[in-house]
């Protein structure tokens, strides 16, 4: 017991490094699953760093949270589940998006766009949860058009991922479903492909900015890497039947990390 409080990785002590990777872990089989991981481990982070900048709990969360993003994109990949033609473009466009978000994040302030999702996000829980069921069969749409819609989505939701992050999977799944003409698996495919892309741009900001703490982000990745493996194998099993049902989790889980973060500013710092 002694070696949990005494010891210390970048200053925070081992017992609360193996916390956030127990939440990471969650964190990673969400997102897998649905996207939206982010619900679960930065709140982790925030409650780790409490005292320190918003940004050290960002920063070092990109890092976990990409490294294991890149197992489940593998394990999408390997299943076939890409349409390369469709989403390699959309790679640099998260890529800039993210960057761009994550840039604008260290020179503004977030409380706007947290009362916008406040607004937004419990009529995007209503369309999903009464819509019609998500397919797992393609249905057809012009290519020119589906690329549009694609591309376009992962540069605007890439730059949120970049600015505030929580629900970015969950955001693209929903787009490229309902607009885009997607099946459940390769939507799922997709998203994990630009998930992958704007973590990494976002984190690459981050680094350079100086925010991640590298002991923590990097023994939370291996604990994210796991989680990340095993939503992916759940959502590729199972389709829609569990996907869809987990994204309206994520977003009723989001509207009330938003709704608490604007009541108790003061707990997350």
């Amino acid at each position: 017991m002694a070696l949990l409080t005494e010891v210390t990785i970048d200053g925070i002590a081992l017992w609360v490094v193996l916390l956030i990777c127990l939440g990471v872990f969650l964190a990673g089989l969400m997102d897998g699953i649905a996207g939206g991981g982010g619900i679960i481990s930065l709140p982790t982070y925030l409650m780790a760093f409490h005292g320190l900048p918003f940004y050290y709990a960002f920063g070092t969360n990109k890092l976990s949270s990409g490294l294991g993003t890149i197992f489940s994109t593998a394990r999408f990949i390997k299943n076939g589940y890409v349409d390369w033609r469709l989403f390699t473009p959309s790679i640099f466009l998260a890529l800039l998006g993210s960057s761009a978000g994550t840039w604008l994040q260290h020179h503004t302030p977030d409380v706007v766009l947290k009362y916008m999702l406040l607004a937004v996000l419990p009529v995007v829980a209503v369309v999903v949860l009464r819509g019609r069921q998500w397919p797992d069969e393609p249905e057809p749409m012009e290519f020119k058009k589906q690329a549009l819609i694609v591309w376009a989505a992962a540069l605007v939701i890439g730059a949120y991922d970049g600015y505030y992050g929580p629900g970015t999977g969950t955001f693209l799944m929903i787009v490229l479903i309902r607009f885009g003409k997607l099946d459940t698996r390769k939507a799922a495919g997709g998203v994990k492909v630009i998930n992958l892309s704007s973590n990494l741009g976002s984190l690459f900001t981050a680094i350079t900015a100086g925010y991640v703490y590298f002991g923590v982000g990097l023994m939370a990745a291996v604990a994210s890497m796991a989680g990340h493996y095993m939503g992916a194998g759940l959502a590729i099993k199972n389709g829609s039947r569990i996907v869809r049902p987990a994204v309206a989790l994520v977003l009723i889980l989001l509207t009330l990390k938003v709704g608490s973060e604007l009541l108790f500013p003061e707990f997350w710092g």
